[in-house]
């Protein structure tokens, strides 16, 4: 059996749930205190979390308005089932762009987020996106997001509320 095999604990769950509510001001320590283990099995449990891909990285929440973006936007499009997953990490590289959600099912089957200035910038990620391969179908002016730790890495890792 390998690494990534092996199912997350309930601390495993706890200490994932403590990093996604705030990664940047929580400790070791602080999450050890919580869960009634040491630091060092926090750390090494996090360490492990990491080597086997459950933790992928650790993401700043930017407010693109305040840093000058004015257009943060979601553009829905349509790839070639087939290719979408080339496509998709394609179009990770077209500037401007800052997230790409791939969809199972559906013809709106790529969602791209991206930031620009003004409408120009928008159209020019639009036509850079269409040049990788993807059809852009729709796209929506993101007001504001909302994000919150998935509710089973809680405390009890089996709260269903």
């Amino acid at each position: 059996m390998t690494d990534s095999e092996y199912p997350i604990d309930d601390l495993d769950r706890r200490i994932i749930h403590e990093l996604q509510n705030d990664a940047r001001h929580t400790s070791a320590s602080e999450i050890a205190e919580s869960c009634d283990v040491s630091a060092r099995t926090v750390r090494n449990r996090i360490d492990k979390l990491e080597q086997r891909g459950v933790i992928r990285g650790y993401d700043v929440d930017v407010d693109y308005e305040a840093a000058g973006y004015q257009l943060h936007t979601l553009i829905i499009c349509t790839a070639p089932i087939h290719e979408r997953e080339e496509i998709a990490r394609r179009a990770l590289e077209v500037p401007g762009v800052v997230a790409i959600r791939e969809v199972m099912t559906g013809a709106d089957n790529v969602h791209v987020e991206v930031v620009g200035v003004d409408g120009n910038d928008l159209s020019r990620i639009g036509r850079d996106l269409n040049e990788v391969g993807l059809e852009v179908v729709d796209e929506d002016i993101i007001r504001n997001e909302y994000t919150r730790p998935f509710h089973r890495f809680g405390h009890d890792g089996l709260d269903d509320e």
